[in-house]
């Protein structure tokens, strides 16, 4: 059973579709690594992955599905 599953990821910035049908899959004590080139969407992955962002896809943590609560930031 692996320990983090994505599967079909997707996140959109309005009509920017910025992260396009993204799987991984982390098994329990692999190391990971994940590189890429400035604007390649690192940061929106693992942002999307914490729920941090409205994302599309699956999400599961050891075997569980995650049910991701949006977070908005906005000036006041």
């Amino acid at each position: 059973m692996a320990m983090l599953d994505v599967k079909d990821l997707n996140v959109y910035y309005g009509k920017i579709h910025a992260i396009k049908n993204i799987s991984l899959t982390v098994e329990e004590g692999e190391l990971v690594s994940l590189i890429g080139a400035n604007g390649a969407g690192k940061t929106s992955l693992l942002t999307a992955i914490m729920g941090q962002i409205p994302s599309t896809g699956q999400i599961s943590f050891e075997g569980q599905a995650v049910h991701v609560r949006y977070v908005f930031l906005y000036d006041i």
